[in-house]
């Protein structure tokens, strides 16, 4: 496997971990959770990566006949994908013209570490269908005929990168919200309010 190879990968797997669903839920997790939010979210994170090796892995690993599939597939998931988005984008700026009253992010109680894990599968394989650059990671591992342990090593990278994001942003959150109840104890109107 050639160097090329390796870091155009690595920089595939950086501009799909840009995608900022995972990212974004991670940091809700963090900022809303009543007890143990880093426990939580890591577990969150833990299932968006165990989707994106294994999905990766199937499809690696049964390439002969999903290249066809995805050739055949992929502008189509395309056109799909990106309406939809476009729909919700125009549907959720139409809805951001109404006042309404904002409450509070509360997590419910069920969602435990038990809950994160399949959450963070689920956030991240409704995600999988937009994430073109995971699926030319897979082609281009295919198509240079690297070996099987080779290529599985190579897509466990591609799912640590992809949730790089994560921790750093579940970071950000929480020093943001230190800071943020920190200076509330200094402003005289936000100690009378």
């Amino acid at each position: 496997m050639s160097g090329a190879l390796l870091l155009g990968i690595a920089g595939l797997a950086l501009l799909d971990s840009l995608i900022p669903a995972t990212i974004v839920a991670v940091t809700l997790i963090l900022v809303a959770a009543p007890r143990h939010p880093g426990l939580l979210a890591g577990a969150a994170v833990a299932g968006a990566a165990a989707t994106v090796f294994v999905v990766g892995a199937a499809l690696f690993l049964t390439a002969g006949a999903a290249a066809g599939a995805v050739t055949g597939i992929s502008v189509a998931l395309r056109f799909v994908a990106f309406g939809a988005a476009g729909v919700a984008l125009a549907v959720a700026g139409l809805r951001r013209f109404r006042e309404r009253p904002r409450r509070a992010i509360v997590l419910p109680p069920w969602f435990t570490v038990w809950t994160a894990v399949p959450f963070g599968v689920l956030l991240t394989a409704a995600d999988l269908p937009n994430a073109f650059p995971y699926f030319v990671a897979i082609e281009r591992l295919v198509s240079s005929g690297v070996g099987i342990g080779t290529g599985l090593a190579v897509l466990a990278g591609y799912a640590v990168v992809y949730c790089l994001p994560c921790p750093v942003g579940a970071v950000l959150a929480r020093v943001t919200a230190r800071i943020h109840s920190g200076s509330n104890r200094f402003d005289p109107a936000a100690a009378q309010g």
